[in-house]
């Protein structure tokens, strides 16, 4: 699986990661169960999951303050991805 992943242009081109760095390598650590290694490639996947799965449930289930569980979740996950982001370029 790791042989068709892309590449990070930003990386290739300009030489530092972007904030979508580690994505693809941590879904695949995820699909083979190495959960805490998958956290540490890409710290923003659990609530990358988390607001999909409610999102794909919202779609077939009527859920009460969806929108505002919708808008919580947005803001973790990005506010995860940019905090880790930023932690891994300081360092």
């Amino acid at each position: 699986m790791e042989e068709y992943m892309l590449p990070c242009l930003n990386k290739k081109y300009l030489g530092y990661e972007c904030m979508g760095c580690g994505i693809q390598r941590s879904v695949a650590l995820l699909l083979k169960g190495e959960f805490i290694e998958a956290f540490y490639m890409y710290p923003g996947i659990y609530p990358l999951i988390a607001l999909l799965g409610f999102l794909i449930a919202n779609h077939f289930f009527t859920i009460k303050y969806a929108n505002k569980t919708i808008i919580f979740l947005a803001i973790l996950t990005v506010s995860t991805i940019i905090i880790s982001y930023l932690i891994k370029i300081t360092h």
